[in-house]
């Protein structure tokens, strides 16, 4: 062990596995990893009050946001109004208990829960160690499947879509929900991983002297994926947060192609099959995802139109052809262009997500067109099946291990280039 280095001065790009010693970051600061500029550690001015303001303003708007209704429509004399908790509801009602768990979790439970879990952590709530060490575990896993914002973006397409049928109308609950994504999303980015694990357990003693600018494998040390700290790269469980790891994940490439495979299998009938099932004055219309784009298109909603086109069409196909090059690349038959890899890899993490925009169209105009031999409208098989889509490609990207895309490199970074600091 090396006593004279103190680890809280060091830390392993978790991007890129750089060996970075940290300076100095005051409030209103931030620090980056001089090769792949990933952002190490935040510090933001009164960390506790802040990130607890925005928590507990969160959660006051979500439960007000689920005790009045959300959306109202009037068409030809009849009316239809909904909540929050009718969209789960419906789709159980039509044997689509897969669509209802989904909603209830990503949209609703995952946002609750970690705020939930912020507001104990943050305030240092007299917990057992193990529960801290479970709960900050689970609120960084959770953090991308909250998808409450992707959800607000769905009811706005949605009202798009229902103009042309009749009047809508926004309930008392449609703004609360607004302010809880915005607030959710600001609590998130008051609170640094790094300290928090600070808080939860103290980092375990560098395992040998750290050089500056070479990449860890090289000085057979790791980075814990969960907690951050530097490890021998032999040691399979980190002291500080018991996870179980390795310098590399094991078997990355293999299963992010399984799972690419996996959801291009289940990519080409989800496009084909029907997601949604229109009944009006009797007669039943099914549509596909195209069919809606097309449909959009030739009503003259083109922003509409190119926000699905772009959502459900181009961004899950653009996603999978950019894994399949990043495990091409990984594998050691790209250019060796590994910042290029890099920012294509922060993309498909970033926008992979946003295409559960359709699926939340379904369940919103499902929930909502309920009248009767007049029109109603009915999710379809296409619509769970281009949600697993969705979710595999996500989980594709999370086994895929971005330090692999580096590893080929040269320690270009020798000369103890200093770590940049940003503003707020």
């Amino acid at each position: 062990m090396c006593a004279s280095h103190p680890a809280e001065q060091w830390m392993l790009c978790p991007q890129c596995d750089l060996m970075t010693h940290l300076p100095a970051v005051q409030p209103g600061q931030k620090a980056r990893c001089p090769r792949c500029h990933t952002t190490l550690l935040t510090r933001w001015r009164d960390t506790r009050k802040r990130s607890t303001g925005y928590t507990l303003a969160a959660l006051f708007m979500l439960l007000l946001a689920n005790l009045f209704p959300f959306i109202s429509m009037h068409v030809a004399g009849l009316s239809s109004q909904i909540t929050l908790w009718r969209i789960p509801e419906v789709m159980i009602n039509e044997d689509y208990a897969s669509l209802a768990t989904l909603f209830l979790l990503l949209v609703q439970g995952v946002p609750a829960l970690c705020m939930l879990t912020i507001l104990l952590l943050v305030n240092r709530v007299g917990l057992p160690l193990g529960w801290k060490r479970v709960m900050t575990r689970v609120l960084f896993h959770l953090k991308t499947w909250g998808m409450a914002e992707i959800f607000l973006v769905g009811v706005l397409v949605s009202f798009v879509k229902l103009m042309a049928y009749g009047d809508i109308g926004l309930g008392s609950s449609f703004f609360p929900w607004c302010l809880f994504c915005l607030l959710q999303l600001r609590a998130f980015m008051c609170i640094d991983k790094r300290l928090l694990w600070q808080e939860v357990a103290p980092l375990p003693a560098l395992p040998a002297v750290p050089v500056a600018g070479v990449s860890g494998l090289s000085q057979q040390m790791r980075s814990c994926r969960c907690c951050a700290a530097v490890l021998p790269a032999q040691q399979i469980v980190c002291p500080r947060c018991h996870t179980r790891g390795a310098a590399r994940r094991r078997h990355s490439l293999q299963w992010t192609l399984s799972l690419l495979l996996t959801s291009l299998m289940l990519y080409i009938p989800a496009n084909l099959l029907p997601i949604m099932v229109t009944q009006a004055l009797g007669s039943k219309i099914t549509s596909t995802i195209m069919a809606g784009v097309v449909l959009l298109w030739g009503e003259g909603s083109y922003p509409v139109a190119l926000v699905i086109f772009i959502a459900s069409i181009m961004v899950p196909s653009l996603k999978m052809l950019a894994i399949a090059w990043l495990c091409w690349d990984a594998a050691g038959y790209g250019r060796r262009d590994s910042e290029k890899m890099q920012l294509i890899y922060e993309v498909v993490e970033f926008v992979g997500r946003w295409s559960m925009t359709d699926v939340f169209v379904i369940a919103i105009l499902s929930a909502l067109v309920r009248m009767g031999q007049l029109m109603s409208i009915y999710p379809a098989i296409g619509a769970l099946l281009f949600a697993l889509v969705v979710i595999l490609t996500m989980i594709a990207s999370m086994t895929f291990d971005s330090r692999l895309t580096w590893d080929r490199e040269r320690s270009a970074h020798k000369n103890g280039k200093e770590l940049k600091l940003a503003g707020e």
